[in-house]
């Protein structure tokens, strides 16, 4: 049995325990995957963590707000992975808990399958933590011709701009407020919480739209927020969150499991109605 995990706050709607499981099942292996959020476990995250590395879990995903704050724990591998400084996928085992990025590598997994050979341009993103951070780097090395940033903490904006001028052959501007983010990009990136489910709202005014030729949100609980909606009712081509969460997840799993899992397969069993042990956790 392969014991797997999810920590989180905002996660009752993740589809990630039922990704993981069904995988396990195209795959032959007994995967368990429970949804941890630390308020619920009487936790801080770092005793919620500390009790998956020692009751003998595989693995773990992280998301949001714990990306960053996840980082220093673990041994990171990749010189992309340590520019990032933020990690979803950890991976224990003998010595120091493995730390991987499957946010970078799955978005940029995404944006290639459903946008073909086309560059992204010049970008505009909303939100520098971690799945911004994430995304940004994964922009780096599919050759976007810019990014600029905005987010209401400019230190995070500020480190996130440094970060990629040190590690990535990207330009990269700080803007004042998202409307000068948008000037001349092609391409528009939501990355902060607004739009999940308990955060109402869209990052990106409606009607400064029609400038942009695509538009992603990191966002997948719902699929259709906000601005997804409003980007498709003026044009724009689409790519959601749930593009990212399943690449993601996939990256993930593989690195669970040393498995590869057949993806067509696994996007037809998470059509199909859920069973009943997707909701047992």
């Amino acid at each position: 049995m392969i014991q797997l995990g999810l920590i989180g706050d905002n996660i009752r709607r993740s589809k990630s325990p039922l990704l993981h499981r069904l995988a396990g099942e195209l795959c032959g292996l007994d995967v368990r995957y429970e949804p941890l959020i630390p308020a619920d476990l009487g936790l801080d995250f770092d005793a919620a963590f500390a009790r998956c590395a020692e009751s003998g879990y595989r693995g773990i995903n992280v998301t949001y707000p714990y990306k960053e704050q996840v980082f220093a724990r673990l041994a990171i591998g990749d010189a992309q992975t340590r520019s990032v400084a933020a990690c979803n996928t950890v991976l224990f085992g003998e010595g120091a808990p493995q730390g991987f990025n499957t946010d970078c590598t799955g978005f940029a997994a995404a944006f290639r399958a459903n946008f073909s050979n086309s560059a992204p341009g010049r970008v505009a993103m909303a939100g520098a933590g971690g799945v911004g951070k994430a995304i940004a780097f994964a922009l780096a090395g599919l050759g976007a011709e810019e990014l600029a940033i905005f987010d209401p903490d400019r230190r995070k904006g500020e480190a996130l701009a440094a970060a990629l001028r040190q590690s990535a052959n990207l330009p990269v501007r700080l803007a004042l407020s998202v409307q000068e983010a948008m000037d001349g990009a092609a391409g528009l990136v939501n990355s902060t919480p607004l739009g999940m489910v308990g955060h109402p709202g869209s990052a990106f005014p409606t009607d400064t739209l029609k400038s942009a030729r695509w538009a992603f949100d990191a966002v997948y609980t719902p699929v259709e927020t906000e601005f997804l909606i409003a980007a498709r009712a003026t044009g724009l081509s689409i790519l959601s969150g749930y593009e990212l969460f399943f690449h993601q997840g996939v990256d993930a799993f593989r690195i669970f499991t040393g498995v590869e899992v057949d993806q067509p397969a696994l996007r037809a069993a998470l059509l199909r109605p859920e069973p009943a042990f997707a909701h047992s956790a």
